[in-house]
């Protein structure tokens, strides 16, 4: 059996009979702990050190470009990864316990504007519909439509 400790795959909950999915290598991710916010904070419009930010460095080592609305990235750290239906041969294990099968697919990041400091209700009515637009443009493209 691979090691189900480095490769994504799906787990059989044997008190539920669901299917789980299990990505391990999502841990590598960077986190910065759990922030508390006390008083009001005034956000920039630029951050040097956000890994998200147009023309900044991301965690993966990837380069944004300077985008001025939305932007799309195949995330670097995601949760399942794309593989031709080949290569998802499932290993059969003996242990009812323990029970899994691999699974594929993609994980994307949608940055909704260039400015770190705006969140949707601080978006105009037009920015949000590009979001929208996006995320229409992802599922079609992800159906064949």
């Amino acid at each position: 059996m691979s090691d189900l400790n480095e490769n994504i795959h799906r787990r059989k909950n044997p008190l539920t009979g669901d299917w789980v999915l299990v990505s391990p290598y999502r841990f590598k991710r960077p986190w910065e702990g759990k922030l508390e916010i006390t008083n009001k904070v005034i956000v920039p419009e630029y951050d040097l050190n956000c890994y998200l930010c147009p023309g900044n460095k991301r965690a993966g080592g990837k380069l944004n470009p300077n985008y001025s609305g939305t932007f799309v990235f195949q995330n670097d750290f995601p949760a399942l990864i794309e593989v031709n239906e080949k290569q998802l041969v499932n290993e059969k294990s003996k242990d009812e316990l323990f029970r899994s099968m691999k699974v594929s697919g993609s994980c994307r990041v949608i940055c909704f504007s260039p400015s770190h400091s705006k969140t949707i209700p601080k978006m105009k009515l037009s920015e949000i519909l590009q979001v929208v637009k996006t995320w229409i443009t992802i599922i079609l493209a992800k159906s064949g439509i």
